[in-house]
């Protein structure tokens, strides 16, 4: 029987935390649970900075960015001391079952932590890079996907004024669903993702080709995981080749303007339905698994096979880049 939960959001924020927040907050409420908020992820677990919630607590916050709560990634945790102290917090304060929102990192964690001290877990997506095993969109990718869209079309007007030749970086550090995403969506001759090798000669040729027999401007969109490195790095390989001599080249790199802002409504709505069946779940007696959407439909995977396991891009996608180029 649950009495309390605690909810916490962990590792880099994501636009739909807070939605999410505001879906455990209130199903719980619902449910006759007492609901507490744990700031600044792992770290406040360990501190015991553990606020009460009830459900003016999360009015007002579905259509903001960031998390409420706060995040934050913790060394102490990683050891079996830290996490002792956080078990030892939590009892203290009669929390018994919670529910993390983030990405492999927080998961791994969770995982281990529910190893060592059999409190109940379960997890919900939050990450912008969509990489996560389990649920066909993580909280946050929608918004994302849009604010580097948006972005790479006003790059584009002022790269055709021109003539240039952008190169354009997006977040991945180890996935590319973001980069091959906007790619297609932004209309881009060039995509540079982790999961292929990326082949600088011909990379160059293609590139010159665009420039010179078309007139025309390109934009390379790079996912800052590509094995080169990020933009940055691919341009100092092409300013040093002569070839690239006369071609007006510029860099862009998007950073965290695509973790900010507010969430798209598809992020909301998927944000609330996550964040409502992760307490379904726990009321059910499930424990370190996270919830996900598959074809529609809530489904539940062990969380150790969402850290411990890579979800695969549509290489399709990848080939339709190339063809619409």
């Amino acid at each position: 029987m649950l009495n309390r939960i605690g909810i916490y959001t962990s590792g880099g924020d994501a636009p739909g935390m807070n939605a999410c927040v505001r879906a455990v907050a209130r199903t719980a409420l619902a449910n006759d649970i007492d609901i507490v908020g744990i700031r600044r992820g792992y770290s406040g677990m360990i501190d015991g900075d553990i606020v009460e919630m009830d459900g003016r607590s999360v009015s007002n916050i579905l259509q903001t960015g960031g998390t409420i709560l706060k995040s934050a990634r913790s060394t102490r945790f990683r050891t079996e001391e830290g996490r002792a102290k956080a078990a030892q917090q939590l009892r203290a304060m009669d929390i018994d079952g919670l529910i993390a929102i983030g990405g492999d990192g927080t998961f791994e964690g969770a995982s281990i932590f529910y190893d060592e001290h059999s409190i109940p877990i379960v997890g919900c997506p939050g990450t912008i890079d969509n990489d996560l095993l389990g649920t066909e969109e993580t909280i946050g990718y929608d918004t994302a996907l849009n604010t580097a869209v948006q972005n790479i079309d006003r790059i584009r007007d002022t790269a055709d004024a021109h003539n240039r030749l952008f190169l354009v970086e997006v977040m991945g550090r180890d996935s590319g669903f973001i980069a091959l995403n906007c790619g297609i969506g932004g209309g881009a001759e060039l995509v540079l993702i982790p999961e292929t090798f990326t082949d600088m000669g011909e990379i160059k040729e293609r590139i010159l080709s665009l420039m010179s027999s078309q007139s025309r401007s390109s934009i390379v969109v790079i996912a800052e995981g590509d094995e080169h490195g990020g933009a940055a790095h691919i341009e100092q390989i092409l300013r040093a080749d002569d070839a690239f001599a006369d071609i007006d080249l510029r860099v862009c790199i998007l950073g965290h303007t695509q973790r900010g802002g507010s969430p798209s409504a598809r992020d909301r709505v998927l944000a609330s339905r996550l964040g409502s069946a992760a307490v379904e779940a726990l009321l059910e007696g499930h424990s370190a698994v996270m919830v996900g959407l598959m074809n529609g439909d809530i489904k539940l995977t062990p969380m150790r096979n969402v850290w411990s396991r890579k979800k695969n891009i549509n290489y399709d996608l990848l080939k339709l880049t190339q063809l619409l180029s």
